[in-house]
């Protein structure tokens, strides 16, 4: 078996599908990773080159308060594709499987799956790791390929052959630093030479098939997501990056609990700063997101010339955001501004006064039943977001606030103006986004919104499930596909 290969295609097998037309939308489902607000349609930094990205948002309907439902990659990319929140499934970290303890779940690719839809992937799409992407969701699916196969652990990505560091290796110039945070141009190396390519590569040669059935193809792009490689080009149109704004007294204000978030991985930080390299790794993580938006594009040039280009839902959607130094913090992991909000983007059948943002805030939980409905797919009662229809047809249509968690009982809500954070030992953070959209002040302590606090804490879940076992807690075998709870003693 090829090794990026899980399973062969079963195009065209099954007489449900054989020689009937897709009457249904077929669905092209594109993620990017640790892609944060920085993208030109969504203004969160000027001068970002994101062309591709924002031709879709002028085509489709782009949401400009998304957030996701955990900010960080397992937890968040699990709510999404079973539909049920970090709390109710008690995936809250990477190092987590959700299959062994969840084996009745219906996920979303299973769903369209069940529902008569060829299903197809390739790259990040459930979490990267070994055991988080079982087999039987896919007819077809070609695994993430990396740009750093010297780094990876064999017993997480049995698929890759290991190989020694590269010359010029670490990239970043960082010696002993943290071994996945590097960033640059990989020496001899054209587009088509980067892991994420395999994925795009996927994307075209499937779109040029003939389909008997309808099709949902998820395609799931690593970058912006650490390690930061692009091609040198890339780079050259960043010559010189801003920094973001950290006010030495940004964390004065912050409880504990949120003091604990912001510290997580701080040595990462400032070993940055004293090596002067934070201007360089913001210039990386621009430079990976313009390369994200190349590889978007050239998928969406696939479809265009493709004979389903009139007939698929696309959507577009990264899995969290990303800080880089704001709050003296790198990665995710926070509940604030940063880490929360994502681009999301839906395009084609179903969507009404394109081109035209949606304010409202929304959650990544939402692109399920979004899905289902856009699809005429039965909406499974356990989904615990809202459909975006309505919005997808009426702009002034109303939706709730959305809801974002990290870690049992620490939870976050945002409507258009206010983000307000409870953490699980009772104490808070609120901002008026209006009047603080760098989220400097913390006015949770003021009188005068105790009632607001109150209004906002409804929304919040009332309980959070235990967190399930951890990876190192069972016996995984990739070849099988079976998970066995240790022994404890």
């Amino acid at each position: 078996m090829d090794r990026r290969t899980f399973l062969g295609s079963l195009a065209g097998l099954g007489a449900a599908g054989i020689g009937e037309a897709a009457t249904k939308p077929n669905v092209l489902f594109l993620a990017v990773d640790d892609m944060n607000d920085w993208v030109g349609c969504l203004g969160g930094y000027p001068g970002v080159k994101t062309p591709n990205i924002d031709r879709l948002a002028q085509r489709g309907v782009l949401f400009r308060n998304a957030h996701c439902a955990s900010p960080l990659c397992n937890p968040s990319r699990t709510a999404l594709l079973t539909g049920r929140r970090a709390d109710t499934t008690g995936v809250y970290n990477n190092d987590q499987f959700w299959r062994p303890v969840h084996p009745d779940y219906v996920t979303l690719p299973m769903h369209f799956k069940a529902n008569g839809y060829h299903v197809a992937g390739a790259g990040k799409i459930f979490h990267h790791t070994a055991g988080a992407n079982p087999p039987d969701q896919w007819d077809e699916f070609q695994l993430q390929q990396f740009d750093d196969p010297w780094w990876r652990r064999p017993e997480w990505y049995p698929w890759v052959k290991k190989e020694p560091n590269p010359p010029g290796h670490p990239f970043n110039g960082i010696q002993n630093f943290q071994g996945e945070f590097d960033w640059g141009v990989l020496p001899g190396r054209k587009d088509e030479d980067y892991g994420d390519w395999h994925a795009v590569r996927f994307a075209g040669d499937f779109l040029k098939r003939k389909q008997t059935k309808p099709f949902f193809l998820a395609i799931g792009l690593w970058h912006p997501h650490i390690p930061m490689f692009a091609p040198q080009r890339f780079f050259d149109m960043y010559p010189d990056p801003r920094l973001p704004e950290v006010p030495e007294t940004d964390l004065d204000d912050l409880p504990p609990m949120a003091q604990k978030f912001a510290a997580a991985r701080r040595n990462e930080h400032e070993r940055i700063l004293k090596e002067g390299k934070w201007r360089d790794a913001v210039r990386a993580y621009l430079a990976a997101i313009s390369f994200a938006d190349f590889m978007v594009g050239k998928i969406l040039d696939d479809l265009d010339r493709s004979p389903h280009a009139k007939n698929t839902v696309i959507v577009l959607w990264s899995d969290n955001g990303w800080h880089l130094g704001e709050k003296q913090h790198w990665h995710k992991s926070t509940l604030w501004e940063r880490a929360s909000h994502v681009p999301l983007i839906f395009a084609g059948p179903g969507t009404k006064a394109t081109g035209t943002p949606r304010t409202q805030t929304v959650s990544l939980l939402d692109i399920y039943p979004t899905l289902c409905e856009l699809c005429q797919l039965p909406v499974r009662p356990e989904l615990e977001g809202e459909s975006l229809a309505p919005l997808l047809r009426d702009p002034k249509a109303k939706h709730k606030p959305a809801v974002i968690t990290f870690n049992p009982g620490n939870h976050a809500v945002r409507t258009e103006r206010w983000r307000y954070i409870r953490y699980s030992d009772g104490t808070e953070e609120l901002y008026d986004r209006e009047a603080d959209p760098n989220e400097y002040r913390n006015i949770a302590g003021q009188a005068q919104y105790d009632k607001l606090k109150a209004d906002l804490r409804q929304y919040m879940p009332k309980t959070s499930v235990p967190a399930v076992p951890e990876r190192e807690d069972y016996d995984f075998d990739f070849r099988t596909y079976t998970y066995k709870l240790k022994k404890k003693g």
